[in-house]
């Protein structure tokens, strides 16, 4: 359980790296977005997409730490269902994008985790 627990902390501390690189790049991509001429409601769409990826990076990366720090409160099939989340996203960077780094780190995140996920019970104490 020891080590499932360390990659689960570094699954967190990977996404949270990635969530913050995200937003923080959120200025390019707004400029880019501004200036790429597309019509209002699409701009304003991917700016919140922008902004919602980086948050549920963070958010993920929070449920991962806990899960490491608390391991009595997660179990295998929420670590699982949660580590899928990276993964869809990975497969559509894939998709639309290419063989991008981000997709690359959030599908080994996702393998990890759900690899780690295997030693937590498979229900709640």
């Amino acid at each position: 359980m020891r080590i499932s627990r360390f990659v689960l902390a570094l699954c967190s501390v990977l996404l949270a790296f990635g969530a913050y690189a995200h937003a923080k790049a959120f200025r390019g991509a707004a400029f880019a977005i501004d200036n790429a001429g597309l019509a209002s409601v699409y701009a304003k769409d991917c700016k919140a997409l922008w902004l919602a990826d980086s948050a549920t990076l963070g958010i993920i990366a929070l449920f991962f730490a806990l899960g490491a720090a608390r391991p009595s409160l997660a179990t295998r099939l929420s670590l699982i269902a949660v580590a899928l989340i990276p993964a869809a996203t990975a497969v559509l960077i894939y998709i639309f994008v290419g063989l991008f780094y981000a997709g690359h780190l959030l599908l080994a995140t996702a393998i990890a985790a759900i690899v780690a996920a295997w030693q937590f019970p498979v229900h709640a104490e």
